[in-house]
Parts: C-alpha cells; structure tokens; sequence
C-alpha cells in the first residue's frame, strides 16, 4: 500500500501589483510587483533613498499609492492604517515608536484594541464583558512578553529599557494585533551583534507560529541569512528578486552598493531628490499623527 503525503498549501498572504508612489513630480516608488506566502520570510534591500520605507508606507496605509493595488489574503486594502491592521497587517518602523512614559504591558496592551469588541459604554460602565475582554487581552500581553523575552520587565517604563529591548517591544506590540503578515522596518538598526543574533532567533520564531514576515534591513549579512527571497529596490525599481546566493551574485545589486553605476542608473542628482521627497513626506506623516 503507497501512501501520498501532499506538500502543504501554500497562501500568498501580501500581492502588491503595480505599486508606484510619486511626490510632486518625483517617482519614490516606479510599478513594484512584490508578493509573500505564508511561512516565508521575505526582504526587501537597497542604498539610502531607495524607496523602501515609501513602499512599506504604501502597503500600510500611510501613504495612497499613485498607481497599483495591495491586496492581503486575495482583498484589495483601503488605504487607511486602522483598517489595514483589522485586517491582518502589522508593522514596526524604523524610528522607534514606543509610548515612552507608558509600561512594557501598557505598551503591548495597545496593540491590543484592534482585536477588543467591546465599545465604549461597556468601558465606561465597567460591564462583565468589558472585564472579560480585559483580562483575555492582559494574559495575550503577557504571552506576548515572554514569547519575546520581556515579561520579567511588564511594569517597567518603556524608556527605561535598553534599545534592543525597546525594539522587541515594539515587535510584540505589532503581534498584539494578531497579524498574518509583520512587517518590520530595519528592525536590527543600532543593535550590537549579539542583539541582532537575538533578533534572527525572534524573526524564525515569528514565522514558526504561521506569521509571514517582510522586512527591510541594511544589514545584508543578516537579510542573506534570514530570508527565503529577497528584493532588491533601486531608486524605486524592482531590479532583481530571488533567493539570497542568486540576489548576492547579482551584477546590478554589487554595482548598486559599491556605488558603481549600471545601464539605466538613475544620477546622483535624482537620487538625492527622491530620497529628500521621502523624508518631508514621512515627517509630514508624523506630523498628521500627533
């Protein structure tokens, strides 16, 4: 009797198609096709000013992309960040963004309110419900710091953690919402070697309990390691994607980190110009958010 083992079923849980953002008349981001499956982790590479965090802000819902569509698990996503995070995605960002003077569960706790059910009279009137969701939501957080190392520092003030730890806050935050899919902006930024070591373990860990992962990093060593697929961005175009050794021999990825141009490079000039229309969008962004 043969018996018939079937491979498991992969999901493409994120399919952006066509994705371009424009500032004024600057291209930030020019038709970017990417896709993750479930149980894959995917990066994102390229220089300073490449158009990544715009991509990134696009998929979210900070930015509406001029042209293109975001789809998570087959529906087209509105382009509003709440709404984004009801359904599914979750994501971290380059400067972190910690509610300082707030606990370590406090922090963890806020994450949480996409996934609580009860309004505001249950609230306010302190109703059996409202403590029921509360409590379920308090053993999650808690869950959440010991899954990432920092339940023995739930009543600390988030400002008083060290970076590091500040950064897997931010993580286990992002995971209070329950995402399919985490996103996670240079999430190894400032980190010592044994902090980024520790941030690997994390990621893998992730992605072992069925949450696909995108992440953007500068570290290529570390990217190379912990990626299934890896894309690599130049001043807004897609230039090659594929597994970490076909992405390391690529001619047009060396030529980008060297500095080197290659045939149909974008200038100096250009690519100044991108990388400042990035940065005034994203701080008038955090502007809209205060």
């Amino acid at each position: 009797m043969t018996t018939t083992t079937s491979a498991p079923t992969t999901t493409t849980v994120l399919d952006a198609s066509g994705v371009t953002m424009r500032f004024g008349g600057l291209t930030a981001v020019r038709d970017v096709d990417l896709t993750v499956n479930s149980g894959e982790i995917v990066g994102l590479i390229g220089p300073n000013g490449a158009g990544k965090t715009t991509f990134f802000n696009c998929l979210t819902g900070l930015y509406v992309p001029t042209e293109g569509k975001v789809a998570y698990k087959g529906t087209v996503l509105p382009p509003k960040p709440h709404l984004v995070t009801q359904a599914g995605i979750a994501r971290t960002f380059q400067n972190i963004r910690l509610f300082a003077n707030m606990t370590v569960l406090e922090n963890v706790l806020v994450g949480r309110h996409t996934r609580t059910k009860e309004g505001l009279w249950s609230a306010l009137l302190r109703l059996p419900g409202f403590r029921k969701a509360e409590d379920a939501s308090r053993a999650r957080a808690m869950e959440l710091l010991e899954f990432t190392g920092l339940a023995a520092k739930a009543d600390h003030l988030a400002r008083n953690l060290p970076y590091g730890e500040q950064r897997k806050l931010e993580i286990a935050r992002a995971l209070a919402s329950e995402p399919g899919l985490l996103l996670l902006d240079e999430p190894t930024a400032g980190m010592n070697p044994q902090e980024t070591r520790a941030a690997e373990e994390l990621i893998f860990a992730i992605r072992d309990q069925g949450i696909a992962v995108l992440v953007i990093e500068h570290d290529i060593r570390f990217i190379m390691n912990l990626c299934d697929r890896v894309a690599v961005l130049v001043q807004g175009e897609k230039i090659v994607e594929g597994p970490a050794e076909v992405v390391q021999a690529d001619e047009r990825v060396i030529a980008a980190y060297l500095g080197t141009p290659f045939e149909g490079a974008p200038g100096a000039a250009e690519a100044a110009e991108v990388e400042a229309a990035e940065a005034e969008a994203q701080s008038t962004t955090e502007g809209d958010d205060k």
